[in-house]
């Protein structure tokens, strides 16, 4: 019986030395970064559209093309990419890992270029969308994989808004529509 009391306490201890897990407001999205025990981000914006409508902006080329980048391309299936094109030699996105259609697609993340360690590694996110009524729906990012050290400490704060600025855009696409990148670059 001691010892079990004595491992309660010394769990209790440890998990109080643990520091809060730092909550954000990125416009629409929610951000919780989580430093201790493993880093973690955790995202969650509510998206005005019905589940399979958001499902598929997400994960159809034509559908991230309408409010991620005008050069995106989507092969859904574990292996396909799902990647945007921002130039001929930069782009951004990962490899699917796995699909729960309609529900939930993790991708192997590749970071920015600006953090080549962390991108040769990559991370894992997983994307969760699950219905909120008919109109609309939870979309959830959960970025898991960090390693530490510096680059990867800077990569970690940089997604924390890159992604959040992500999630918000699908948001945007369906509070105000599709982007028009034609018109956006003549701006």
């Amino acid at each position: 019986m001691k010892h079990v009391v004595l491992a309660a306490l010394l769990f209790a201890v440890a998990a109080s030395a643990a520091p809060a897990p730092e909550v954000v407001q990125e416009g629409p999205v929610t951000v919780t970064k989580i430093r201790e025990p493993k880093q973690e981000l955790r995202m969650e914006v509510r998206v005005p559209g019905k589940r399979d409508v958001v499902w598929a902006a997400f994960t159809t080329t034509e559908g991230l093309d309408s409010w991620l980048w005008k050069d995106c391309s989507v092969d859904l299936r574990k292996g396909g990419g799902w990647l945007v094109h921002f130039t001929p030699t930069s782009t951004g996105g990962g490899t699917i890992e796995r699909i729960k259609p309609g529900r939930e697609i993790t991708i192997h993340a590749m970071a920015p270029e600006q953090f080549p360690t962390v991108r040769s590694v990559g991370t894992t996110a997983t994307f969760q969308f699950e219905a909120q009524g008919d109109t609309a729906t939870l979309v959830r990012l959960v970025q898991t994989g960090w390693k530490r050290g510096e680059e990867w400490d800077k990569a970690f704060d940089y997604l924390a808004k890159g992604n959040a600025q992500l999630l918000g855009q699908l948001r945007y696409r369906f509070t105000v529509g599709p982007i028009d990148w034609n018109a956006a670059e003549n701006k």
